[in-house]
């Protein structure tokens, strides 16, 4: 290993709490091993067993992908088990209300926080999620997977 790269591994294996958010992924299978270093020689930290479940990808290292969970929790996963395709956590107390529209209207659904939904749009304020024949717009403070300033009205396909 060359110096730079050491220096480079060093750099991505510290510090990652105030890492910015490089891209919001979520969990390709129904299991995913997070290790404290970038190969599979390193200790499991923790097996998630949610497919769909958002992380925040914060550094890359050849097929390794340094992420963040909603909790907090930072290790590295394997690129092979992770997706683009976007989905956010509901956070905080109580049931969210999902709304017909993005400045609230007709409530069509309510979520509990852990729910996991999927991505579609996201307004200054709201974003559209969707899940099992549920899609409706929740308020930005009551999920995690998007930045406070994203707006957008399709995600892109990467």
């Amino acid at each position: 290993m060359t110096r730079l790269a050491a220096i480079l591994l060093l750099f991505f294996v510290t510090g990652a709490e105030a890492a910015p958010v490089l891209r919001y992924v979520s969990q390709r299978s129904d299991k995913a091993y997070l290790r404290e270093g970038p190969t599979s020689a390193h200790k499991v930290l923790w097996v998630y067993r949610h497919r769909g479940y958002p992380f925040a990808e914060i550094a890359r290292f050849d097929v390794w992908r340094r992420v963040r969970s909603a909790d907090g929790t930072v290790g590295w996963m394997n690129a092979a088990l992770l997706s683009d395709q976007r989905t956010v956590l509901v956070t905080g107390r109580g049931r969210a209300r999902l709304t017909a529209k993005p400045d609230g209207g007709k409530v069509v659904a309510l979520a509990d926080p852990g729910a996991v939904a999927g991505l579609k749009a996201c307004t200054r304020d709201a974003c559209r999620v969707h899940g099992e024949s549920i899609d409706g717009w929740i308020a930005k403070n009551r999920i995690w997977g998007v930045e406070r300033h994203e707006v957008f009205e399709k995600l892109s396909r990467r």
